[in-house]
C-alpha cells in the first residue's frame, strides 16, 4: 500500500512546498548561471526511469556549454574535484547539491520520487552486472539509500548498484523516513561529493567520450 500509494501521495506534497524554494534559487543562481558562459540555465539530463523508461531528469547547469564527457574504467561518469568542466558557480551548486532542485519537477509529473535509487545513464544500464538491473523496478530519487548511506559519490559504483538494489528489496516507510532526513547531514556535511579515486586519476586521465554524450552527473 506505502509504494504503490501512498509514497506518491508524500512526494506530490513535498514537491508543492518544494515550488516556492525552486522558485528562489532560479531568480538567486539562474542569471549567475547565464552570466558566466552565456549557456542555458536548466541541464535536461537524459536518464532512465522505472522499467527502464527513458526521461528529462531537471537540474541546473553545473558544467560549462559542450563540456565532454569523462568516463571512468567501470564506465560511469567522471565526477572529481579536479573536474575542469564545472563553472564557478557549478562548483559552489554541486557541494551543496543546489544543482539537483529542480528534480523537484520530475517529482511532480511523477517521472522521480523524492526517495529512491538515484537515476542512470542509458549506456550505464547497459553495464549492469547481476541483479543490478533491478534498481529500475523503482522510481528513481532525488535522494536515496546509496546517496545518503553510501555518501553519495565516494563508493565505487556498482558497490552504490547494490545498495540500490537492498533498497529496492527493502523500501517502507520508515526507511524513506530514514534516508529523507540522513539527506541534510549529508548535505550539510559535503560528505562523498566527488568520486574518491584509489587509482589517483585525475580528469585528465579520463577516457573522453564525445561531446554528444551525457557531462553532468551527481
Amino acid at each position: 500500500m506505502y509504494v504503490h500509494f501512498f509514497k506518491r501521495v508524500i512526494d506530490i506534497c513535498i514537491g508543492i512546498i518544494a515550488m516556492p524554494f525552486l522558485g528562489i534559487l532560479i531568480l538567486v543562481f539562474g542569471p549567475q548561471i547565464k552570466h558566466e558562459d552565456g549557456g542555458p540555465i536548466f541541464y535536461n539530463a537524459p536518464r532512465m526511469g522505472k522499467d527502464r523508461r527513458p526521461f528529462k531528469m531537471y537540474k541546473f547547469r553545473s558544467m560549462r556549454v559542450n563540456a565532454p564527457d569523462l568516463v571512468m574504467e567501470d564506465g560511469s561518469t567522471y565526477n572529481g574535484v579536479d573536474d575542469p568542466r564545472m563553472t564557478r558557480v557549478g562548483a559552489f551548486m554541486r557541494r551543496t547539491s543546489l544543482d539537483e532542485f529542480p528534480q523537484f519537477l520530475n517529482v511532480l509529473n511523477g517521472t522521480m520520487s523524492v526517495v529512491g535509487p538515484r537515476p542512470d545513464l542509458e549506456r550505464e544500464c547497459d553495464l549492469y552486472r547481476g541483479n543490478e538491473a533491478e534498481k529500475l523496478s523503482v522510481k528513481p530519487g532525488i535522494t536515496g539509500y546509496a546517496a545518503v548511506y553510501g555518501k553519495r559519490n565516494a563508493k565505487a559504483w556498482h558497490d552504490r548498484l547494490a545498495m540500490d538494489v537492498y533498497y529496492v528489496h527493502h523500501v517502507s516507510f520508515l526507511l524513506d523516513l530514514k534516508i529523507f532526513f540522513k539527506t541534510f547531514s549529508t548535505v550539510f556535511g559535503e560528505e562523498g561529493i566527488y568520486i574518491e579515486n584509489d587509482k589517483g586519476q585525475s580528469a585528465a586521465k579520463v577516457a573522453q567520450k564525445s561531446s554528444g554524450e551525457d557531462n553532468e552527473k551527481d
